[in-house]
C-alpha cells in the first residue's frame, strides 16, 4: 500500500476544503419570514435536518413579532419585492393573495397527501380549490383553566358555558394579593391580536362586522354589549397592563401560574401542559369556548401556514422546504425528538389518529372538537356577506381590523369610553368601505 506523505495529506485536505466551499457557494439560499411563536422557533432548530437532506439549499430565517410580520410580508408581496422566498401567512391572506396571483400554488404532488389535511384548514387556505399556502399548524380557540383553583373556589367549568358564568368563575378565583388573576385575555391592538379574540366573543353576542349591504355594524348594541363586558371583565379580574398582552404575554403569565383562566388559541395547550415550560402543567383543564346568545362564531379558526410569493427566484427550493415543514414526516420528526405532545397540531387527520399522540396529548379531543365546530361560512347570528370567523375575508379588513383593535385597546386602557371607541372605529370602517366602492 502506498504511504501518504505529509504533502499528500495537505493536498487532500485542501481539495476537500475547496470542494466544501464550492458546494456552500453554489447552494441556493432561501429566506423564510416567520412569527416568533414556539412551534416556529422549533422549526428553526430542526432546519439542519432539512439542510442535511438537501445540501444544495440553505435556509435563512427572519423572525418577527406578529404585527411586524404581517406588515412586512404584506408590503413585500404587494410590491413584488421578492425579499422572502417563504412567508408565514394565514387563512386571511392565502385566498386573497392567491386570487390576485401573488402566491404560487403549493406543490401537493407525490406523497405529500393533501387529503390528509383537515378539510376546514385546507379549505381556508385555498382559492377555487387550489391551496396557496400549506398549514404548519392549525387552531381554534378554547378555555384553558386551572382545575385546582376552580375546584378550590367551589366552581366548575364546562363546554359552552355562558359568559356570565365565566365572569363568576373569574371573580371566584381572582386573588391579586397572591399574584393570581381570574382571567387572561388578549388586549394588544391588532386585527390578529385582540380582534381575533374580540370578534369571536362579539359573534357570540350576536354581532357581525358588516350587514348584507357591507355597512359596518360596530355601533350596534351587540358590539357595545360585547366590548363593555370584555372591558369590565379584564378591568376587574385581569392582570395589570392587559391592553399590552397578546398570545405570548398571556402564555408566559399562565405558565407562571398567574392566570385562573385563559381563552385563546388551542395551539397553546401543548405549551401549558409541558412541564418543561409550565409550572402548572398537571393542573390544566380544557373546555369549549363560552357564548352569550349564540354559539355561532364563538371560537375562531386559523392556520399559520407557509406560502411562496410569485416573485421568488428560488421557487423549487422554496417548494421543497414548504413540503418538508408541513409534511407528516416533519410531525413524526418532532414527535421523536421532543415528544408527541409537542408536535404542531391542527393540520392533519393522521396526527389525531396516531396512538402515540392520543396518549401524550391530553388536550387532543378538545382541540379537534373546537377546530371542527368552527364554520367560516356561517359564523354570525344575523346574515353577513363575508367568509371568516374572527375576520372578514376582504382586502380592506386588515386596515379596518387594525384600527378597530386600536380603539378597543384604548377603551381597555381607559383612554376612551367603549362608545367612543366603537364610534371612531365605525366611522373609519365606513370611510374605507366607501372609498373601496362597496356602496
Amino acid at each position: 500500500m502506498k504511504r501518504l506523505t505529509k504533502n499528500t495529506l495537505t493536498y487532500a485536505v485542501s481539495i476537500t476544503a475547496a470542494m466544501t466551499a464550492a458546494s456552500a457557494f453554489s447552494a441556493t439560499q432561501i429566506t423564510v419570514a416567520t412569527v416568533n411563536n414556539g412551534h416556529m422557533i422549533e422549526m428553526q432548530k430542526l432546519t439542519p435536518e432539512f439542510e442535511k437532506a438537501n445540501p444544495d439549499i440553505k435556509v435563512k430565517w427572519v423572525t418577527l413579532e406578529e404585527g411586524v410580520l404581517r406588515q412586512n410580508v404584506t408590503q413585500d408581496i404587494a410590491n413584488g419585492s421578492g425579499l422572502y422566498d417563504v412567508m408565514t401567512i394565514g387563512m386571511y391572506e392565502a385566498p386573497i393573495w392567491g386570487e390576485r396571483g401573488w402566491l404560487q400554488a403549493v406543490d401537493t404532488s407525490g406523497n405529500y397527501d393533501e387529503k390528509d389535511i383537515l378539510p376546514s384548514i385546507r379549505g381556508g387556505l385555498s382559492y377555487e380549490g387550489t391551496m396557496y399556502a400549506a398549514p404548519f399548524y392549525g387552531e381554534s380557540s378554547m378555555v384553558m383553566y386551572r382545575k385546582d383553583l376552580v375546584k378550590a373556589a367551589g366552581m366548575e367549568i364546562n363546554d359552552r358555558d355562558s359568559w356570565e358564568h365565566i365572569r363568576d368563575v373569574a371573580a371566584a378565583v381572582n386573588n391579586p394579593e397572591k399574584g393570581i388573576y381570574g382571567i387572561c385575555l388578549r388586549g394588544k391592538a391588532g386585527w390578529g391580536d385582540n380582534m381575533a379574540f374580540m370578534t369571536a366573543m362579539a359573534n357570540s353576542f350576536g354581532a357581525r362586522w358588516f350587514d348584507e349591504n357591507w355597512k359596518p355594524q360596530l355601533e350596534t348594541s351587540e358590539w357595545k354589549n360585547a366590548v363593555s363586558f370584555y372591558v369590565d371583565l379584564l378591568t376587574k379580574y385581569g392582570p395589570p397592563g392587559s391592553s399590552s398582552n397578546s398570545f405570548n404575554e398571556n402564555l408566559a403569565l399562565f405558565n407562571e401560574g398567574k392566570c385562573g383562566m385563559w381563552i385563546d388559541a388551542t395551539i397553546a395547550a401543548s405549551f401549558v401542559t409541558d412541564p418543561k415550560q409550565s409550572k402548572v402543567a398537571d393542573k390544566v383543564g380544557f373546555a369549549q369556548s363560552p357564548y352569550a346568545v349564540t354559539e355561532k362564531g364563538a371560537n375562531w379558526l386559523w392556520a399559520w401556514a407557509l406560502g411562496i410569493p410569485a416573485a421568488t427566484k428560488n421557487a423549487e427550493a422554496a417548494q421543497k422546504f414548504v413540503r418538508w415543514a408541513t409534511s407528516k414526516e416533519y410531525i413524526q420528526l418532532v414527535g421523536q425528538k421532543n415528544g408527541w405532545a409537542a408536535v404542531p397540531t391542527g393540520t392533519r387527520t393522521s396526527t389525531y389518529e396516531n396512538p402515540k399522540f392520543q396518549k401524550a396529548a391530553v388536550f387532543a379531543d378538545a382541540e379537534l372538537k373546537a377546530i371542527n365546530s368552527a364554520d367560516p361560512t356561517d359564523s354570525t347570528l344575523k346574515p353577513s356577506p363575508y367568509v371568516g370567523v374572527q375576520f372578514a375575508a376582504i382586502p380592506e379588513f386588515q386596515a379596518i381590523g387594525t384600527t378597530t383593535g386600536q380603539m378597543i385597546s384604548g377603551a381597555l386602557s381607559g383612554s376612551m369610553s367603549v362608545d367612543q371607541a366603537l364610534k371612531s372605529a365605525n366611522t373609519s370602517a365606513d370611510r374605507q368601505m366607501r372609498q373601496a366602492g362597496y356602496y
